[in-house]
């Protein structure tokens, strides 16, 4: 990767785990680290500024940036990293940097009042908005050490799916694992009761055009990537259900999502969003092209 990675830390728990993980990631694409402290909640409880022009609050922060540099640096001796505080508030910090990174990791919650929520607020909001791939380190500490040699990605519609699918094809080529692929399709009788019934032939001819459809995203990406074992499923149901339940045995989810055309960011879907609440293994959101 010639773009860095960047990773997001405050001091938490979840920060430090993110922190390992991007490290990992960084040292299996080769990566520059970018290690960002971004607040300016400790500023706004100081009223005048030191002499020295530096307050407790900054130097406590440059500490945090400097011991997550430190903590990189002994995981990895070879990673190129670089650590950095910036006084903005963190989700517009993360954004910025989004546009000249590979990828921001984050993790699940952060130091503030909405860290006992299934996923913080700032995660949330960096996953929606960003400008690359956002990957929320979160789950069981077996599936963030990343045992089951297995990325799981959703597979959507034509416009979302072959960035997520592409993602997912170099990360399994850079862990030599396998990729799994998911692609949901539903009966239109057992569509919302919002919607009409339409006229079916039965259940079967829907399948089948799930999996041709699964079969056309793939292509290129396994024609890219010939030595990856990949699996493909079609399941009946809601794709946000079948993805959970299928990422305890994963060590990444990915999953896509759809620029707005007026501006406003990533369109977080029901699927990504319940992945990035509820999925077992760390979350990849990746944007459509």
């Amino acid at each position: 990767m010639e773009l860095p990675l960047v990773v997001g830390v405050d001091g938490s728990a979840g920060s430090l785990q993110a922190l390992d993980w991007a490290v990992d990631e960084a040292g299996r694409h080769d990566a520059r680290l970018r290690v960002l402290y971004a607040s300016l909640w400790e500023r706004y409880e100081s009223r005048l500024p030191p002499e020295d022009g530096l307050s407790a609050e900054t130097r406590a922060e440059e500490a945090v940036a400097a011991a997550a540099a430190r903590h990189a640096q002994e995981r990895d001796p070879a990673l190129r990293v670089h650590a950095e505080t910036v006084a903005e508030e963190a989700v517009n910090a993360l954004v910025e940097a989004s546009r000249h990174a590979a990828a921001v990791v984050t993790g699940p919650s952060g130091r503030g009042t909405l860290a006992g929520l299934l996923l913080g607020s700032v995660s949330l909001s960096v996953a929606a908005r960003a400008h690359c791939p956002v990957i929320v380190v979160r789950g069981t500490e077996e599936n963030v050490r990343g045992t089951s040699g297995r990325i799981l990605v959703g597979v959507g519609d034509a416009e979302e799916a072959p960035a997520a699918v592409r993602f997912a094809f170099r990360e399994a080529a850079a862990r030599g694992c396998e990729v799994h692929a998911v692609r949901a399709w539903r009966h239109p009788a057992r569509q919302s009761v919002d919607h009409y019934p339409l006229p079916s032939s039965g259940p079967l001819v829907h399948e089948e055009q799930a999996g041709r459809e699964l079969t056309e995203a793939l292509r290129a990406a396994e024609a890219e990537h010939p030595h990856i074992t990949v699996h493909g499923t079609t399941v009946e149901g809601p794709a946000h259900r079948a993805l959970v339940d299928a990422s305890a045995d994963a060590d990444l989810l990915v999953v896509g999502a759809l620029r707005r055309h007026h501006g406003l960011g990533l369109q977080l879907g029901r699927v990504s969003h319940t992945a990035l609440h509820r999925a077992e293994c760390p979350v990849a959101v990746v944007p459509a092209g």
